[in-house]
């Protein structure tokens, strides 16, 4: 009997490393028809790594980045073969989309002073192939409410998309203790310190909270703003360093990718390498693991209160993981999480899956919890009723009923939800607003959110979802409300520890892995980037 399973059990690893290696060879020989390595897939900027970070001050990383930007434009800018001298290029210094032609560069690291005295300090973490563009609507209104704003381009961003093919998250980890220590060299204790992540930029903010519980020499964020965080991606990322094998050999250089695309954003990457896929997995898997193991430990008492805003359907990153793994740990200290729910009004809606109607109800608390739970959606979910008007359902810690409070906010006719990068941008944004204000200063050579393409498929560069996902958001003034009402709480945490609520003999990383599965979900990548 034991031979016969010995024989069983080799034979299924055969088929296993056979399987193995067919998907190796299929994968090899796909990346063959795929478009040809430029050269910014192929140039590497020498960023600080961890230890370098954690030895450097402000000052030497702005100068390093001086470095890099030059290195850029004397390789990749000034080295521009005549076929990739052209308007949609990035790097083409002639193009109207060439960062350092602008007024201001968003790609680099900076610093908003407000008038007078700082009553506070924020430290904004950008997301993964992002800048600190993103973020620069919410630092400027901390600015406006007396805050000093530090936003840090983090390692590999900003630059070339090939800086994240050798990149580590502890660099960015290390770039995060940085700039917590510019925020508090600048504006010391008692002065509350806040940190705001969108994305990737996200699971930065919470491990470094996690990481000052733990280390006394840390300082401590008095209040954790997150946008669609990054706590939980798709099973998938896990694997995702075997599937650039192939490009050990360098006719399969390509396997290292996992899309080649025209760079036409100022600031932001649209080619994306294996290798960010993989750190934001190790990111994730590092947070989970830390939240899991202080949870058991009763070491959550002390962590600053988190506010997160969400969509219920977003295709990078998992909104029940969210849940499952970050709030059902969360102590009683006056935490919350914002959804915004899918557009119910639409005559289109029976276009919509079915599990984007019931994503909602499925995220809902079916008994009491210790974080508030709010809903942003329509008065009426009758898709018979046009109306635009919206309204704010809230649980309360330790309630089941929803206090409902309506919003001087419409949900736009044309809007079935909000998007992963709509998050954090006003629909007035000049880059990625889709109601750009014509009256701004700003001039980015395209406004990405506005264009209304129509036509044949095919016909474009790049995929037409690169043009019809949504990239600004029509309840950008609720977030601002909601981030006023952070900075004028009280800054000393007030919760009570508490034990993990998740399923008993369910441990987290499980149910975040488990909650992926959930209809809705089936369509996350975490390959498209933030």
């Amino acid at each position: 009997m034991p031979r016969t399973i010995g024989r069983i059990l080799k034979w299924v690893l055969v088929a296993l490393l056979v399987i193995g290696v067919a998907l190796l060879v299929l994968r090899s020989f796909r990346v063959l028809g795929g478009p040809p390595l430029q050269p910014w897939h192929t140039f590497v900027p020498q960023e600080l790594r961890a230890d370098q970070l954690d030895a450097a001050d402000w000052s030497h990383y702005l100068a390093r980045e001086d470095e890099i930007m030059a290195s850029v434009r004397a390789e990749v800018s000034q080295k521009l073969a005549p076929d990739q001298r052209v308007p949609i290029n990035r790097y083409f210094e002639a193009s109207p989309v060439y960062p350092a032609r602008f007024a201001h560069d968003w790609n680099r690291s900076y610093v908003m002073e407000p008038d007078g005295k700082p009553v506070g300090v924020v430290v904004l973490l950008h997301g993964l192939t992002d800048s600190p563009y993103s973020l620069r609507h919410i630092a400027r209104h901390y600015r406006d409410q007396g805050y000093l704003a530090i936003g840090i381009r983090l390692p590999a961003h900003g630059t070339v998309p090939a800086g994240l093919t050798d990149v580590r998250w502890e660099d960015w980890m290390a770039a995060t203790r940085l700039a917590v220590r510019e925020a508090r060299r600048r504006v010391p204790a008692p002065a509350p310190l806040h940190l705001a992540g969108f994305s990737n930029g996200g699971a930065l903010a919470m491990k470094y909270s996690l990481d000052a519980l733990e280390s006394p020499q840390l300082p401590r964020a008095d209040r954790v703003v997150l946008f669609t965080p990054m706590i939980g991606i798709t099973r998938f990322a896990r694997f995702a360093g075997l599937a650039s094998l192939p490009a050990l050999l360098p006719p399969f250089a390509n396997a290292a990718w996992l899309s080649v695309i025209p760079e036409f954003n100022p600031f932001k990457y649209n080619s994306f390498p294996v290798n960010g896929a993989r750190q934001s997995f190790r990111l994730t898997d590092a947070l989970q693991a830390q939240i899991q193991r202080m949870a058991r430990a009763g070491s959550l008492g002390a962590l600053p209160p988190v506010l997160t805003f969400q969509s219920v359907i977003d295709f990078t990153v998992s909104t029940p993981a969210i849940l499952t793994a970050l709030y059902a740990n969360l102590p009683d200290n006056g935490s919350e999480i914002v959804l915004f729910d899918v557009n119910r009004t639409l005559k289109f809606t029976p276009l919509l899956r079915p599990a984007s109607f019931v994503a909602i109800d499925r995220l809902a608390p079916t008994e009491p919890v210790t974080y508030r739970f709010t809903a942003i959606a329509n008065a009426n979910s009758n898709a018979n009723d046009n109306s635009e008007a919206t309204v704010e359902r809230s649980i309360a810690p330790g309630q089941l009923q929803a206090a409902v409070r309506p919003l001087n906010l419409p949900y736009p006719v044309g809007i079935f939800s909000l998007s992963h990068l709509a998050i954090p941008i006003p629909m007035d944004d000049p880059l990625y607003g889709m109601d750009p204000d014509p009256k701004t200063k700003d001039d980015y050579g395209y406004n990405l959110g506005a264009m209304d393409a129509r036509g044949e498929r095919g016909a474009l560069i790049v995929d037409q979802d690169f043009l019809t996902r949504l990239s600004s958001n029509p309840f950008f003034p609720y977030l601002l409300e909601r981030i006023d009402g952070e900075i004028s709480r009280p800054s000393s945490p007030s919760g009570r520890n508490i034990a993990t609520t998740v399923a008993p003999g369910l441990p987290v990383r499980i149910e975040a892995v488990l909650s992926t599965l959930l209809p809705g979900d089936e369509g996350l990548q975490p390959f498209a980037g933030p």
